[in-house]
């Protein structure tokens, strides 16, 4: 289900960006209701399955028998309900942030005509206005700060270990 505000961060792994504002929490947000939506259409697939009559499914759709396919169908349908229902709350809360925010809504424009956003996210425009110049995405901007970092620790790391091996080969000297 979707993350609401009140939602125990300790309780969901979660990247620590999502929860440095409220703006980020509430497009944290939003993505869950994505996957709350995919996963609503997956149980209403295997709800309607199982309205289906026993005579008709195939032996590889595994689908229960008798009285477990009422008892299944029921589960299906309260989990459906149950969904439809966060996502109802997720997207009202978020309008709600929205309108309490007072974003203006020339702030929130639609990119121009026949934009293609890159593949690892939109960035923020070059001072021209153009969206695919010189600009890349968050994902692109973590990923890059993840390859310093590592270079980073990878060349620490090296350093230590030289460090090391030069003070046990000095002791080694001096100990003949």
């Amino acid at each position: 289900m979707a993350i609401d505000n009140q939602t125990n961060v300790n309780e969901i792994e979660v990247d620590p960006i999502w929860m440095s504002s409220r703006t980020a929490r509430q497009i944290y947000a939003l993505g869950e209701v994505e996957k709350d939506i995919s996963r609503l259409l997956s149980l209403a697939a295997s709800s309607m399955s199982l309205l289906t009559l026993p005579q008709t499914d195939r032996p590889e759709d595994e689908l229960p028998q008798g009285g477990e396919r009422s008892e299944k169908f029921v589960l299906e349908v309260s989990e459906y309900f149950e969904r439809l229902d966060a996502i109802h709350i997720a997207i009202r809360s978020s309008l709600a942030h929205i309108r309490q925010s007072r974003i203006a809504p020339s702030a929130i424009n639609a990119p121009p005509p026949g934009f293609i956003p890159p593949a690892l996210g939109v960035g923020v425009p070059s001072a021209d206005g153009d969206y695919t110049k010189g600009s890349r995405g968050l994902q692109e901007e973590r990923v890059e700060r993840d390859a310093w970092k590592a270079i980073l620790d990878a060349l620490t790391r090296l350093k230590e270990a030289k460090e090391h091996e030069a003070a046990e080969s000095s002791e080694d000297n001096t100990s003949e």
